[in-house]
């Protein structure tokens, strides 16, 4: 009788077991930025600017849905600095956020490594400076998320992309804006508009009969832009990370902070046509132009140029609700936007946040609801974590607006883990307002005029197919209305994209917590997380 050996068998059905319970870890993407000092002159004048190995603007950082990230940031400018990245969710760890509140900025003459995870995101995003008013000298670029090639686009694909960066720019100095905000005057207004770090030379090629997205970021301190391109229709397609349905507008508003993504074909004759950004709701209004120029042509763009809207705030509010979510298209992940029925989650919590302007001992501030926010000097998250008394005090920013003086204070407001919340931002004051959240998306679902009750949720709110995003504007005297649900566990910055408004206090931090201690939850204090202030 023949013996038989088993063994073998024994032993490659255990190695195929083992190799079958292996994960393939998602892909990684690394970068090494130098952070300089350089000359540009956008406006004709050379001044200082910051520059992300030697380029201004910044690179612009291409990834995939679920890809790590690592950015090595060498900073060698003579102060602190920090990158933070506008829309990028940092799923369970805002330890990588790059703002005051959670991280210590990285010294002058050191570097420090970021490690993100671009969790379940795909969209059009933007990094830049977040310390005091570096992001006035450049230091911004593109945070470009595509989707991974298993996982369907609803559009047409393009031949190519276009990163479009609108910004805003003085003349002066970086460092005497931050002067004069700190002895308590408003910022001068801007010197004028730029594209891609130019107000006139920037071009992008393309062949007729194609198709191309633009991807447009509204990277300004504090001016609000209409985007249009001569003789071309745009078809909106995404909104910050968020599928929409394939509206074809003329020329389309960009508050602060936001980003879109365009379908433009070029079905024109064969020339050149004018890119434009225009200031809204400014006096006078400021102009940056590029040029879509045609292969093979030899004709000029032609003035004058395509008018900008000739209305403001009510046709800007108008145009707002147009944009509305895909809600058969899937975003990150295969499953359709529309599946997370967002209108019929009942609300946990209703928290209004009203801005404003004062003066303490006799010096400009802006607040909210009577707080006007001052980072100490050891980070919030870091406090938290260690537990560490006298850097802040939880809900020391109230949930309504209040009477009173305003105060000087660490703004932070307590939240439950996967509380669904309505957040009103009640802007009283003549000014457009822009408001941003780290580490979440919500839903727009309402703008309105005056001031917000609750009985104007059944005639304005939007709540079947309102698009989520990540930063939402609010017309003067009038209120914006979102539905947040904070399923991200952290301290996470909420904060007037209008810059020097936050640097001057109008700003907060939501600390979404629960007493779990787990990587489910949020993940460890990174290895090399820096330490400052008391956290040394």
């Amino acid at each position: 009788m023949m013996r038989v050996n088993f063994l073998p068998f024994y032993f490659g059905l255990l190695a195929l077991v083992c190799f079958s319970g292996v994960k393939a870890e998602d892909p990684y993407r690394n970068f090494k930025w130098v952070v300089t000092y350089g000359q540009v002159s956008p406006l004709g004048v050379p001044q200082r600017g910051i520059l992300i190995n030697g380029m201004f603007p910044g690179l612009t950082l291409y990834c995939e849905t679920n890809d790590n990230v690592v950015v090595e940031v060498v900073n060698m400018l003579d102060e602190p600095f920090l990158f933070t990245w506008n829309g990028v969710e940092q799923r369970k760890t805002s330890w990588q956020d790059g703002v005051l509140g959670t991280n210590c900025p990285i010294p002058p003459g050191s570097s420090w490594t970021y490690h993100m995870q671009v969790k379940d995101q795909i969209g059009t995003f933007s990094y830049f400076p977040s310390i005091g008013m570096q992001k006035a000298a450049g230091g911004y670029g593109g945070f470009n998320i595509g989707a991974r090639p298993v996982i369907f686009v609803p559009y047409l694909k393009p031949v190519a992309e276009y990163t479009v960066l609108v910004s805003d720019w003085w003349k002066t100095d970086f460092k005497a804006l931050k002067k004069r905000l700190d002895m308590g005057k408003a910022l001068t207004k801007p010197d004028g508009l730029l594209i891609n770090g130019s107000p006139s030379k920037t071009s992008f090629t393309g062949s007729e009969g194609q198709r191309y997205l633009f991807r447009v970021s509204n990277v300004a301190l504090q001016t609000s832009i209409n985007f249009r391109i001569q003789g071309h229709t745009m078809t909106l397609v995404e909104i910050e990370g968020a599928h929409t349905l394939h509206e074809s507008y003329e020329s389309f508003d960009l508050h602060v902070g936001q980003s879109a993504s365009f379908l433009v074909t070029l079905h024109a004759p064969q020339k050149d046509y004018y890119i434009v950004a225009s200031s809204r709701f400014t006096k006078p209004v400021l102009t940056a132009t590029g040029i879509l120029h045609y292969d093979g042509s030899t004709t000029k763009a032609s003035k004058p140029l395509p008018i900008a809207p000739t209305y403001q705030i009510h046709w800007s509010m108008k145009q707002a609700r147009t944009v509305r979510w895909n809600l058969t298209a899937n975003a990150a992940r295969p499953n359709p936007q529309g599946s997370f029925h967002y209108g019929s989650i009942p609300i946990t919590r209703t928290v209004v946040l009203a801005n404003s302007k004062t003066k303490i001992g006799g010096k400009l501030r802006y607040a909210v609801n009577k707080v006007s926010h001052v980072d100490p000097g050891t980070p919030l998250k870091l406090a938290d974590y260690f537990n560490i008394p006298g850097v802040f005090t939880l809900d020391s920013i109230k949930p309504i607006p209040l009477a009173g003086p305003t105060v000087l204070a660490p703004s932070v407001m307590g939240f439950t883990l996967h509380d669904y919340v309505e957040i009103i931002f009640q802007n009283n004051e003549n000014t457009i307002q822009s408001w941003h959240l780290d580490g979440h998306d919500f839903w727009s679902v309402g703008f309105g005029g005056g001031k917000w009750n609750s009985t104007l949720r059944k005639k304005y709110y939007n709540l079947n197919d309102a698009t989520s995003r990540y930063t939402v504007q609010v017309y003067p005297k009038s209120w914006s209305a979102v539905l947040a649900s904070l399923d991200n566990k952290g301290m996470w910055n909420l904060r007037s994209a209008n810059w020097p408004r936050q640097y001057l206090g109008q700003q907060l931090y939501a600390r979404v917590w629960n007493d779990e201690r787990s990587v489910y939850t949020e993940y460890e204090i990174p290895a090399n997380a820096l330490r400052c202030g008391k956290a040394h």
